[in-house]
């Protein structure tokens, strides 16, 4: 029993490690960025609900840790509530010298710099993270060249042989094994034109990756389109400081492409919603990563930062991408939209949120077979 309680807490330790920095960076961009336009914060809040612990700096910001770790916020002064919404009562009421600090008397410009700056916080420390890897342990890099071709793949049927180097696929350059990789998981179906260097020639193949089903290191499965070659063996390439930030810059930009690839094809129905996962996987994966080191534990950071930041610009009201939403509806109009308007939306979108949340949820108790054992416990 002990054993099984030192696992949990194993797991929670570092789930709320991985947490507590990506939410803290996303928030740090807000706070900056309104400070830095004049605007007074009131709280600076890790997590939701009732107070742990806080404290007042010298602006009058309230920092404090709540008792819900799973997100956090930044209440400007003006706002309603945690949302951002706007206290109708409040902004009629408020003296000149209020208005100057308060967040919804802002420029239309200066709003939009602050509801950006969280997300663009997120990228910018996952770009200093990987570049952190690159300059110490090195950026996986495999040479595109096949190894070996499975028995009965795409890449045999197609006619790719051990020996050839990927150039390119559909007109992207190709320079390492990990960007055939990228492209090929996310296009399982999809035919591909490849182009491969083979003794002194090019030649050009069409293949279509089948899908298929990776079992990780942990004993998770993963359903990805698949060639099946086998690359040279991985090597790790160190850069200098300068380079290291192109790489990350460029590594980071990958992941946001494959990300939007990945969720638009769940959109239109070309790819399911297993791998859409919540808080649970999340912690599973933070515990499981953290046993391989620090620097495993950077790389998720960086990937999860990444995807946060991009959630958080999804167009859906109450997220940052709903604000500028309703900023562009703002700039084209001439005026903000009604208090109505941006309530009704507000609504719609907290509840289109907590359904995500229950879905995701629900997906991670399927994925860590808890569904399965309450079956079995009742049947």
């Amino acid at each position: 029993m002990a054993s099984i309680v030192g696992f949990a807490y194993h797991y929670i330790f570092w789930f709320l490690i991985v947490l507590t920095v990506l939410v803290f960076v996303h928030e740090l961009g807000h706070y900056l960025v309104a400070r830095w336009n004049g605007v007074r914060v009131e709280v600076f809040s890790i997590g939701f609900g009732p107070e742990l612990f806080g404290w007042n700096n010298r602006a009058g910001t309230r920092w404090k840790i709540s008792a819900v770790p799973l997100g956090g916020y930044v209440k400007m002064f003006g706002d309603a509530d945690p949302a951002s919404m706007p206290s109708t009562a409040d902004l009629r009421e408020m003296t000149p010298q209020e208005r100057e600090v308060a967040f919804h008397h802002k420029r239309l410009s200066q709003r939009a710099a602050v509801v950006a700056a969280g997300p663009l916080a997120n990228f910018v420390f996952a770009i200093v993270a990987l570049a952190v890897l690159f300059v110490t342990v090195g950026q996986p890099s495999t040479p595109p060249e096949i190894g070996s071709v499975q028995a009965g793949s795409a890449a045999e049927g197609s006619g790719m042989q051990a020996g050839d180097t990927i150039i390119a696929i559909d007109g992207q350059a190709i320079t390492r094994f990990e960007d055939v990789q990228r492209i090929v998981r996310l296009d399982p179906g999809q035919p591909l034109s490849i182009v491969v260097h083979r003794g002194d020639r090019d030649v050009t193949l069409s293949v279509t990756p089948k899908l298929g089903e990776v079992t990780d290191r942990f004993g998770n499965k993963h359903q990805y389109g698949m060639l099946g070659i086998v690359g040279q063996g991985t090597q790790y390439v160190r850069y200098g400081p300068v380079a290291a930030v192109g790489h990350a810059f460029a590594a980071t930009a990958d992941t946001i492409s494959m990300t939007m690839q990945g969720v638009w094809q769940m959109i239109i129905g070309a790819r399911g919603t297993d791998d859409l996962g919540g808080p649970l996987r999340i912690a599973q994966i933070s515990g499981e990563i953290s046993t391989v080191g620090l620097a495993a534990v950077l790389d998720l950071m960086a990937v999860l930062s990444i995807n946060l930041g991009l959630i958080n610009l999804f167009p859906i009201p109450v997220l940052d991408g709903g604000h500028l939403l309703f900023y562009a509806a703002e700039a084209v109009r001439g005026r903000p939209l009604g208090q109505r308007a941006q309530e009704y939306g507000f609504r719609l979108g907290l509840a289109l949120v907590l359904t995500l949340m229950v879905f995701a949820t629900w997906n991670d108790l399927v994925h860590l077979r808890v569904v399965e054992f309450l079956k079995a416990l009742v049947t």
